[in-house]
């Protein structure tokens, strides 16, 4: 059966906040941060604003580039652009999730997060509303030099936690297994 319009973008929506929700809870399982939020909170702790206003403005950047590139950007890459942001920033506000104090409790919150990320990821994409504006740059980078994807997004990743880490982003023992675990 096919979903109306209206299913599809509130199915696309529950997917962006189940990703915030999820990048939240690796944030606050301080273990090391996904190689986006290394990035995120390494600006945001430099320039001041909040982490979400950050991934705002690094969407708008981004999604500038894939145009350039020639990626089209869909409705869903649109609702990607600003929705995540705004998700990080009301989940962070609600204060519901705690900060982790020891390395297990840590590890559990790491993984649930991740968990929580790739169920959003999952309803996000089944939409086929448009790839978010990493995705898109990942894609980009692909056709335009025709290395496989892995070696595109893993350059990416790797330029973005190089960033994040030299503005005091949190790069440790999550961010890796983020890294190698997030894609499936």
């Amino acid at each position: 059966m096919k979903q109306s319009y209206l299913s599809r973008i509130l199915q696309l929506t529950w997917g962006l906040f189940l990703g915030a929700l999820g990048s939240v809870m690796v944030i606050n399982a301080k273990i090391g941060y996904t190689p986006w939020d290394v990035f995120h909170v390494g600006l945001s702790q430099t320039i001041g604003i909040s982490i979400g206003n950050v991934a705002i403005m690094i969407s708008i950047a981004i999604g500038l580039i894939d145009i350039l590139l020639g990626e089209k950007l869909g409705v869903g890459s649109i609702l990607n652009i600003v929705l995540v942001g705004i998700f990080l920033d009301f989940v962070i506000s609600l204060n519901i999730i705690p900060v982790s104090g020891n390395f297990i409790y840590s590890t559990i919150m790491l993984i649930t997060g991740l968990m929580i990320i790739a169920l959003g990821t999952y309803f996000y994409i089944e939409t086929g509303l448009g790839a978010g504006p990493r995705d898109s740059l990942m894609v980009a980078f692909t056709r335009r030099t025709h290395l496989p994807i892995g070696v595109c997004r893993g350059t990416i990743e790797l330029a973005a936690v190089i960033l994040g880490w030299k503005l005091g982003g949190m790069v440790g023992v999550g961010t890796i297994i983020a890294a190698f675990t997030i894609g499936f």
